[in-house]
Formats: C-alpha cells, structure tokens, sequence
C-alpha cells in the first residue's frame, strides 16, 4: 500500500522516527479546546497548550528572557518560588527546547549552572514545529480511521 504524505509527516512523530531536537507535540485536548474558544489567546497560553507545559513554567522562561544567564537562586528569589521547584521547571524548559543550561566556573573553585532561554524567535519557531508534528499526527490517525471501518 502506498504511503500518504500524512503517513511521512507522522514518522516525524513516532517513537523512534522523531527528527532529532524536536519536542514532542502533545497539546492537551482539554488545553487545545480550551485555546480555541479565547478570542485572543496569549503567548502564554499558546506555550501552556503547545509544549503542555504549566503557568509556572511560562513564567520561568519569560523570567530567564529577561534575565538570561540566571542560577537557580537567582530565579527562585525572582519568582518567589523555591529552588527545588524552579529546577523541575528548568528541566521541563530544557526538555521542550525552551531554555539551556551552562557550566560557570567559581573563581574559589567549583561551578554553578546558568540557565538561558531559548530566544522568542526560535521558541515561536518551535511552537509552529510543534504544533504542525501534533496536526500531522492527527492527520495519520484520521486516515487511519478508513482502514478501520
């Protein structure tokens, strides 16, 4: 059987066919719906239904944009929130693509991570990457649904 353009698109999503750097789309059906009924969605709300993602971590990287190169005391005092919290958000940023971490080293020795955030262009680029690998798959299963009928 021949393989649609659907079927190709939806390699790009399936474990072990995914294109390497890509996030995985999973938009929350609830947060998807949830998004198309607001007028005007915000940045923030696109990024909580895209990369599936908490307020709390939309906040995290609008934070990190604004203050890159940041430690994770230096933005838990910022965010108000404490530092065990503020690196399961950082972990969740670096696992969508939307933040990176690097190594500083301690003048007395040592070294302490800074986080920066992927910048708005690449992240709005990312949210477009996203958001076609999530409508390629359900294009797939669509096409799906004729064989199974």
């Amino acid at each position: 059987m021949a393989r649609t353009t659907h079927d190709r698109e939806a390699d790009v999503y399936a474990p072990g066919g995914r294109t390497p750097g890509m996030t995985q789309a999973d938009p929350s059906p609830q947060r998807f719906r949830d998004l198309m009924l607001d007028a005007e969605p915000g940045f923030e709300q696109v990024m909580v239904c895209v990369f599936d993602i908490q307020r709390h971590e939309t906040r995290t990287y609008r934070t990190l944009l604004d203050q890159p190169d940041s430690t994770v005391e230096e933005l838990a005092a910022e965010l108000e929130r404490d530092r065990s919290n503020v690196n399961r958000s950082l972990s969740t940023l670096r696992e969508k693509g939307l933040a990176e971490r690097g190594r500083r080293l301690l003048d007395g020795g040592g070294h302490v991570y800074q986080y920066t955030a992927t910048p708005l262009p690449e992240a709005t680029e990312l949210m477009h990457d996203t958001l076609d690998e999530w409508t390629a798959y359900v294009h797939a299963r669509i096409d799906e649904f004729g064989d199974e009928a």
